[in-house]
């Protein structure tokens, strides 16, 4: 395990600085003016040469290649800079959202797992019947449906037809506190929206898996010594069934990290996916960059998470051989 770990550690060395390097050459390029969204309405009357001069103050005047170069050294040293379009520190702003999304896409992943592993198995006991063609088109359905309108019609059904919750931020609007009722109450929507986007793919995996695993021969052979159906199901079909579903793990990351920024946006959520949308369209560089690094960083850990998680529940699979 540790030498696993250690290569890809050792692999995600050069990923990383491809990642911040191709997010300061894009930024580069883009049409946006990072002086102009820095200076905001006080640009519109300011000549050009007190443009000139915020310019070089802020060192966008520089080469990308050279911006990237300093933001890389600084960080290495704990220092991310500081941010163009927060005007405070690239950690303070990063530290601020992070926890909020970390809770909404841990809460999402989590029920998306569960609610699928139960529809899966649920498909899978009785093949071609109503209840597999039912969850099966349910599924695709999901699939094909994108998550920001998902996200608005929760709103439109929940929060404003139904009134039974809050369409959108982290606590209720006379609150001068967080408090973890109102913050639960508040993560059900977004969460729910989000866990959606992902349950028709572990759903599918789980069907598959436990399809196939119930037409092995040990399977077949727990049938033949008389133990219950359930016992079949769940004690010898699924063990197996779930096995595809550790790989699904951490290719679904980037694009929970991707609906995670549409739902944190519907619903005002304070995760990072306002920074995120700020940053890009000022050019903020420094916070492009360690945004898009966590971005890279979690993709990864997710891959390396899946084989671990791989190597240990498969005993077909050994993690010295990975």
């Amino acid at each position: 395990m540790a030498r696993l770990t250690g290569r890809r550690a050792l692999f995600a060395v050069p990923v990383l600085l491809l990642v911040t390097f191709g997010m300061f050459a894009i930024a580069a390029v883009s049409p946006f003016d990072p002086v102009r969204a820095y200076a905001g309405t006080a640009a519109l009357g300011a000549d050009q040469e007190t443009l000139d001069r915020l310019r070089a103050n802020l060192g966008v005047d520089r080469p990308f290649a050279g911006r990237w170069w300093d933001w890389l050294t600084s960080a290495l040293t704990g220092d991310l800079g500081q941010s163009s379009v927060a005007r405070q520190p690239v950690a303070e702003v990063i530290g601020e959202r992070l926890v909020w999304s970390a809770l909404l896409c841990a809460v999402a992943f989590a029920a998306a797992v569960l609610a699928g592993t139960a529809l899966g198995v649920l498909a899978a006991r009785r093949p071609g019947g109503p209840l597999d063609r039912a969850i099966t088109s349910l599924a695709y359905t999901l699939s094909a449906a994108p998550v920001f309108w998902t996200a608005l019609l929760a709103v439109w059904l929940f929060a404003l037809r139904l009134d039974l919750l809050p369409a959108g931020g982290l606590t209720d609007t006379a609150s001068e506190v967080v408090t973890a009722g109102q913050v639960a109450r508040h993560l059900v929507l977004p969460a729910g929206v989000l866990a959606v986007s992902q349950l028709p793919w572990f759903t599918l995996y789980v069907r598959q898996g436990v399809g196939d695993a119930l037409a092995e021969d040990p399977v077949r052979g727990a049938r033949a010594r008389g133990l219950s159906e359930r016992t079949v199901l769940l004690g010898h079909a699924l063990r197996s069934g779930l096995l595809p579903v550790l790989t699904l793990i951490g290719t679904r990351v980037p694009e929970l990290i991707t609906g995670a920024l549409l739902v944190e946006t519907v619903f005002s959520w304070p995760g990072v996916a306002a920074a995120t949308v700020e940053a890009a369209t000022a050019v903020d560089f420094p916070l492009l960059a360690a945004l898009a690094t966590l971005s890279a960083v979690a993709v990864l850990a997710g891959n390396l998470l899946a084989d671990l998680l791989y190597g240990l529940f498969d005993p077909r699979v050994k993690l010295s051989d990975m």
